[in-house]
């Protein structure tokens, strides 16, 4: 009997304590304290209003790029915060005109969200603004994106990310829009 006891008191005491955790967890300080926080939100903000980018989208970009880790450097030679590939920093630096641009300047979150920043609004512009295509392409690759939209017959109105053929790539944007949303409800009002 005295065992019986003992087990309710711990099953009790372990739902309290659940219950208390799993309403911490939801609270907004914990949310952007430890799963959406926004550091360089000042430098995220600038580049992609003066861009017309929307930040809250800029910072999912981030988050599931880095989790905002200026040292972040992917097995495939992305690195930064926004997790630029070296070719690709190297032709925004062209179209940027910093002909002293080196690889190694985008440890610097401002370097960096400059030219992810810069790399993203060319992607909306080709895409007339469509998230789903200008992410897929920020992953997966403008061409691919091309390429998918002449096979599959998309269209600048596709929208269904489920259909998107890497799944990295379907995943990514998922992700990307999903801290989108979570960053216009935490850090917005």
């Amino acid at each position: 009997m005295r065992n019986l006891t003992w087990m309710k008191v711990l099953v009790l005491s372990i739902l309290i304590l659940a219950t208390i955790g799993y309403g911490v967890y939801n609270t907004d300080w914990f949310q952007k304290k430890y799963v959406y926080p926004f550091p360089y939100q000042d430098i995220v903000y600038r580049y992609a209003l003066e861009r017309e980018l929307d930040p809250f989208l800029v910072a999912g970009v981030i988050r599931t790029e880095s989790k905002f880790n200026t040292q972040a450097m992917s097995p495939k030679g992305a690195s930064g915060l926004m997790q630029m590939m070296p070719e690709t920093a190297k032709w925004v630096a062209e179209q940027m005109e910093k002909p002293n641009f080196t690889i190694k300047q985008l440890e610097n979150p401002e370097t960096n969200i400059s030219m992810g920043t810069w790399y993203l609004a060319s992607l909306k512009k080709e895409f007339k603004g469509n998230e789903v295509l200008m992410l897929a392409a920020y992953n997966g690759g403008r061409g691919n994106v091309k390429q998918w939209m002449e096979q599959y017959g998309w269209t600048m109105s596709f929208n269904n990310a489920e259909k998107i053929p890497f799944g990295e790539t379907k995943k990514y944007v998922d992700r990307v829009l999903y801290s989108k949303k979570r960053y216009q409800e935490l850090y917005s009002r």
